[in-house]
């Protein structure tokens, strides 16, 4: 199984994602759930390219945080 982050953000109405392990690897939607589902079938489409180009599958090495920040 390969497990990748996807980053998504919102831009002018509508929504766009991107995997730091996978350049090049995007997909944008009009909601949050609808880039989720494109940015999953394109991570599978580009995995499964990449393996029948016998090409090395990138291993996850991107993860997330929140800061939190105190308002004053």
């Amino acid at each position: 199984m390969y497990r990748f982050l996807i980053v998504i953000e919102k831009a002018n109405g509508n929504f766009s994602a991107y995997s730091p392990d996978l350049p090049g690897c995007v997909a944008t939607g009009k909601t949050r759930e609808q880039v989720t589902r494109n940015m999953h079938e394109a991570i599978e489409m580009h995995v499964r390219g990449l393996l029948e180009d016998k090409s090395p599958v990138p291993k996850s090495q991107s993860f997330a945080e929140y800061i939190a920040i105190p308002s004053r």
